[in-house]
């Protein structure tokens, strides 16, 4: 009895749980967000620019709401307003919109296409926070193409945008939007403090904007982020007591602003949220506070008729009723949950499918077998139904792919449909089979063995009709694939003759060029292998000459260093010390002078070890790349300048030469940011790909023109491009006036130097 209970605990909570974290849904009406978008649109003048603003709107609504051709129409109409107009910000927030739609239907092609156009017309516009938002909307596609490393640097690139755009009614909503999709990576990556960090500041914006709905979605992220923490170290209860705080600030967000917040099913989501947490993770003594807002969450979810979310309210409380050791309660509240789920214009059978199931096993867990199989019944009809659906959906498929071959075989398609009948009736048969020898399996065990016996065999019976269910499934399958290859084959049969005269035609041909092209290949294979040789010798030249160089230029380094701080450094201590030994015998007025001499002795010295360091960085020897990195920029800060290293995915360290190379470019690459640009900020970002690294170095200083730089024979410019190509990489520099540099390089892994090409 135990056990049974144990397992059923389990997988009550996997139904009911999950349909309690929808965190961020609003649910409202539908068509009362497209009127009111609507009415904007219509009542604001076609010459007026802001209906273009309230037309992107307009349009993605429309395209949530499966209204597609619709939502194209107004975007091309919208489109060639747009395009008349001189500044181009107009165009590109209709043309990324378009681009994420796309991206949304999987028109992947079309997706890109879009967005390279918003890129060019956010570029040809002064508006700064257009800008931003073109990057926004590229990271959002990176973000659904797998692409998270150069998402995150879109994002960035957006953030900074946004910074320096001016405020506009639409400023703060996309930053907003950014922070949120930043927290998202980073969560996917387990980088928690970035995730905080990010979340803390989209709650800071909310609070500043004073906006209710933006305050209790902030408060909702960050519960559930610390509670998803908690869940991974359960440990840290302090994490725990955190996703507890947040939670109840939001239900205090909510009471404190129920006529400004237009979404009442929310508090509905908060409460189940807090009683699961409080069920899961407190002890026993919070049992009243479960029931609680477990009861508050059912009411609320009634009184706004969001059934779903009073099915989870039931589900908690039958939960908690088998902890209790009551079954028939929990059962109660099962069978209200099935009642309200059913409620739902569009009922999940998924749902429907596990409540008949954990009613199955309380059954059984009372050794009550009649109700058990009816219960199993039910759960086999729901079973079937959602089976059914997936095989006509799959036939519906089938059916518009191959039209216009179905009207030309009109004999073999019927032949197919009654196959197809066919197998469903082998099917039914089937499950009727197994439906009786599941009822004579259960009467056995009634008779001859122990309640113990009797759940352990029910189960193994489910499992091996699921198996059954799957290979009926791939036998259908693998049928629909043998009639269409038959169609193939039939198709080839009529046009065998006009094949077979094509092919005699095309090895005629193939007879008369077999020796020319024989030739053609020999010649050009032989130039191939000269080339090849000839490249290789040429490479192998250069890579001596840099290797020379770059050593050269270390050794030279390290000889400096060396004479600096042994020599020099030595000298100046000594006459230090002489100075202070001389103090104590002069007068006063020549004892200060000599004291601030001293003073400016100190100075020297620490300006000499600090270019020596420079010169030669020992923690680079000592701890590798990420520590030598995260003390220069350390070093290099100050209260004008921030300096911000971060290393993502860094798992295997570079080889020691390879770390120096990359060293001196980096610290290159900051010390011509601080000449030059005068910045405010610079973020170093070191990211291990799968056979590659990437090293980005962006500032937010004066930035300059690309093509005035690449016409200077710049030697810092020189010594990045011979240290770049020595690591066999490529090197890249974005920069726009008043807005920043961004310099990436990336170069290969050496274990993939021969099959990984840039």
């Amino acid at each position: 009895m135990s056990k049974n209970k144990i397992s059923f605990k389990h997988k009550l909570r996997h139904i009911f749980v999950t349909l309690s974290f929808c965190v961020l849904m609003h649910h409202t009406s539908a068509q009362e967000v497209l009127n009111n978008l609507k009415l904007q649109y219509e009542n604001i003048a076609i010459t007026n620019p802001d209906r273009l603003y309230v037309a992107g709107k307009y349009i993605t609504a429309l395209f949530f709401n499966q209204q597609e051709e619709k939502a194209a129409q107004i975007l091309d109409e919208n489109l060639q307003v747009a395009l008349l107009l001189k500044d181009g910000k107009y165009a590109a927030n209709l043309y990324a919109i378009s681009a994420m739609n796309n991206r949304i239907a999987e028109r992947l092609k079309d997706s890109d296409t879009s967005l390279e156009k918003a890129k060019a017309y956010a570029d040809n516009s002064k508006d700064i926070e257009i800008k931003g938002y073109i990057n926004y909307c590229e990271g959002w596609l990176h973000v659904r193409n797998n692409k998270e490393g150069e998402a995150v640097r879109s994002f960035l690139r957006a953030i900074t945008y946004f910074y320096k755009a001016p405020p506009s009614p639409t400023l703060n909503g996309r930053k907003s939007t950014t922070y949120k999709e930043l927290t998202s990576v980073y969560a996917n990556w387990n980088e928690h403090q970035l995730q905080e960090k990010y979340s803390m500041l989209a709650l800071d914006l909310a609070i500043k904007q004073n906006d209710p709905i933006a305050i209790f979605d902030a408060y909702m992220l960050m519960g559930y982020m610390y509670e998803q923490q908690y869940m991974k170290d359960e440990s840290k209860q302090d994490v725990r007591n955190l996703a507890e705080k947040y939670y109840l600030q939001a239900i205090n967000t909510y009471d404190k602003n129920k006529s400004k917040i237009p979404f009442p099913s929310n508090l509905s989501f908060v409460a189940n949220n807090l009683a699961h947490l409080y069920f899961s993770y407190f002890p026993n003594s919070y049992q009243n506070k479960v029931l609680y807002y477990a009861e508050l969450a059912r009411k609320q979810g009634l009184a706004t008729q969001q059934y779903t979310h009073v099915a989870s309210s039931y589900g908690i409380m039958a939960e908690l009723a088998i902890k209790d050791g009551k079954p028939d309660r929990a059962k109660e509240y099962l069978l209200a949950a099935l009642t309200e789920v059913s409620k739902s214009s569009v009922p999940d059978e998924n749902i429907i499918l596990s409540i008949y199931e954990s009613l199955s096993e309380i059954a059984e867990s009372e050794n009550n077998l009649t109700e058990a199989i009816r219960y199993y019944k039910a759960y086999m009809e729901t079973f079937k139904s959602i089976y059914n659906r997936e095989q006509l959906e799959l036939g519906r498929r089938l059916e518009a792919q191959f039209d216009k071959e179905r009207q030309q075989q009109q004999l073999i398609t019927m032949q197919l449909e009654a196959d197809k009948k066919e197998q469903q009736i082998s099917l039914m048969q089937t499950i009727s089979l197994q439906q009786k020898q599941e009822l004579e399996n259960l009467k056995l065990h009634e008779e001859n063995q122990r309640k113990q016996l009797e759940l352990t065999q029910l189960e193994s019976e489910k499992r091996t009709q699921e198996l059954k269910l799957s290979r009926l499934e791939t036998q259908s399958r693998a049928q629909d694939i043998l009639n269409y290859k038959n169609e193939i084959s039939y198709k080839e049969k009529i046009n065998k003759y006009y094949i077979s005269l094509i092919l005699v035609f095309l090895l005629a041909l193939m007879l008369l060029l077999y020796a020319y092209k024989q030739r053609s290949k020999r010649l050009r294979q032989n130039k191939e292998l000269y080339n090849a040789t000839l490249d290789k010798e040429r490479q192998n030249a250069k890579i001596a000459t840099l290797t020379a160089m770059l050593s050269g230029q270390e050794q030279e380094r390290g000889r400096l260093a060396r004479d600096l701080h042994d020599g020099l450094g030595g000298l100046l201590s000594s006459t230090k010390i002489s100075l202070s030994q001389l103090t104590n015998q002069v007068a006063s007025p020549a004892k200060n002078n000599m004291q601030k001499s001293i003073e400016k002795l100190d100075t020297a010295v620490e300006e000499l070890r600090r270019v020596a360091h420079n010169l030669m960085p020992e923690l680079l020897n000592r701890y590798g790349l990420q520590e030598a990195l995260q003390d220069y920029a350390r070093r290099m800060s100050n209260d004008q300048l921030d300096i911000d290293v971060q290393f993502l995915h860094y798992i295997s360290d570079l080889e020691k030469d390879r770390q120096l190379l990359v060293y001196r470019i980096i610290q290159e690459l900051v010390n011509n940011a601080i000449k030059h640009a005068s910045p405010k900020q610079i973020i170093i970002q070191v990211v291990e790909e799968t056979d590659h690294y990437s090293i980005t170095v962006e500032d937010d200083g004066d930035g300059f023109d690309i093509h005035q730089i690449k016409g200077n024979n710049s030697a810092g410019l020189y010594n990045i491009q011979s240290r770049v190509d020595f690591l066999k990489g490529k090197f890249s520099i974005q920069s726009e006036k008043q807005v920043g540099t961004s310099v990436e390089f990336i170069f290969k892994k050496i274990l993939h130097d021969k099959n990984c090409d840039y």
